[in-house]
């Protein structure tokens, strides 16, 4: 009589299961609807830095009301994910590079460059020693090659990981890179200028972000941005340029542009932030342009230092949301605090 009991029991409890499974295999998956939009204050300072040297790189991601904050030191090389094999540097770093003309890494020592040649930034070096800025696609001139399938053809490179003020580390501070093709990935290798073997690591492509990402000082892959699909702009210090030449500053803002993000800049005399709706949308010609927002959104010279308050811009993300985006502070002089800028962010147009 037990065991039927026993029998009995252990027979309901498989139904009920299986019923419950089941009933989880059928509901519908639900897909949280774009936000709105906020205000947000941006997270760019680690600790007691300047706002105008913020450590932080800050993403945004408008339909999540989503802000993540990454240590701009925390890496040196990002691998594109996409069909070509191209290695960017950390233009947050104000990171520079020069090739060698060898292929074994070990036989590279510090005789075999000039480090003044590697100072670039705030009126030094050229736009071969970085990815070049001016173009609106940061893999169109990158200054690591193409790393090509033939591995005779991949050179050794001189990295000086912090920069960007026309400066250099100490020689035994650089590091000498070689990358290489493995698979559908990469291996870099990688060592101190003055050390005599070198380490490896594998980078294996993910279609999910635009990069992967290796720290030189950790040896070792590290997260940085989120998924392309999780973000549409990034704050924060970087290279870039003026003038002719390199120069490195804060407060530039970058789209993700090889996520698909687009984004267009409108002048409040031909339409008024509030005013701006679904029904403007269709005037707009959005642009893929990784620095058409740049630094165009503030005054940092004159009376009228401060976020500009005569433009604003409309952000389309990779799903089709569009968003009208304005600054509004950044700076003492603006009711701000350097570093920590202000933005407010509303939905438009539904994608």
């Amino acid at each position: 009589m037990m065991n039927r009991f026993k029998s009995m029991l252990a027979l309901g409890v498989a139904v009920t299961v299986l019923a419950a499974c089941s009933k989880d295999k059928d509901q519908p998956i639900v897909v949280p609807p774009p936000s709105d939009g906020s205000t947000l204050t941006l997270n760019g300072l680690i600790g007691a830095e300047a706002g105008s040297s913020a450590g932080n790189s800050v993403y945004v991601d408008f339909s999540a009301n989503k802000q993540t904050a990454v240590d701009r030191d925390s890496w040196d090389l990002g691998f594109y994910s996409g069909a070509d094999f191209k290695v960017i540097l950390n233009a947050t770093n104000g990171s520079s590079v020069i090739k060698v003309e060898k292929t074994d890494l070990n036989a590279v020592t510090a005789a075999d460059f000039d480090p003044n040649n590697l100072k670039v930034g705030q009126g030094g070096g050229t736009f071969a020693l970085i990815d070049d800025p001016r173009e609106a696609n940061i893999l169109n001139k990158t200054a690591i090659g193409v790393v090509s399938a033939t591995d005779a053809e991949n050179k050794v490179y001189i990295v000086n990981r912090k920069g960007g003020a026309n400066n250099v580390l100490a020689t035994t501070d650089l590091f000498k890179i070689r990358i290489l093709r493995k698979g559908t990935g990469y291996t870099l290798q990688y060592a101190k200028v003055g050390d005599a073997t070198f380490k490896t690591l594998d980078i294996a492509k993910n279609t999910a972000a635009n990069f992967q990402f290796a720290s030189l000082v950790k040896g070792a892959a590290v997260s940085v941005e989120p998924e392309r699909a999780s973000w549409d702009i990034v704050w924060g210090y970087s290279m870039y340029y003026t003038a002719t030449f390199p120069y490195a500053f804060s407060d530039l803002v970058f789209i993700n542009n090889l996520g698909g993000v687009t984004a267009a800049a409108v002048a409040t005399s031909s339409k008024t932030y509030a005013a701006f709706g679904e029904a403007d949308v269709a005037s707009v010609t959005f642009s893929n342009a990784r620095d058409i927002i740049g630094s165009t959104w503030r005054n940092t010279t004159g009376a009228a230092i401060g976020v500009k308050t005569d433009i604003f811009y409309v952000v389309k993300d990779s799903a089709g949301n569009v968003y009208k985006l304005k600054f509004n502070s950044f700076i003492s002089n603006d009711g701000g605090e350097r570093g920590k800028p202000v933005i407010e962010y509303k939905l438009v147009k539904k994608g």
